[in-house]
């Protein structure tokens, strides 16, 4: 009985480690517990759960298929970005 205790204690309190973690997913994790005033181990938790489908709140993929092919020409937008792709002589000396 003892030993099953034991066993349901250390799952329950399963501890991982974690090695070589990118420069950029650290910033990014110690930035998100910054902001939202949680621990560093509360962020990186939920983020592990979210990437894994196991989070806490399912995550809801957006489907853009109602967007597709609803295009309308605009002359005026196309003159917009027209300019927006000239370069100026001036600023490239």
């Amino acid at each position: 009985m003892i030993a099953l205790i034991a066993c349901i204690e250390y799952i329950a309190c399963m501890q991982y480690t974690v090695r070589n973690i990118p420069p950029g997913i650290d910033r990014a994790l110690r930035r998100l517990a910054r902001l939202e005033g949680r621990s560093l181990n509360e962020v990186t938790l939920a983020a592990l759960g979210r990437a894994v489908g196991a989070g806490e709140e399912p995550v809801v993929h957006r489907q853009l298929k109602d967007l597709a092919g609803t295009w309308e020409h605009d002359a005026k937008f196309d003159a917009a970005i027209a300019d927006q792709d000239r370069v100026d002589p001036d600023l490239w000396r």
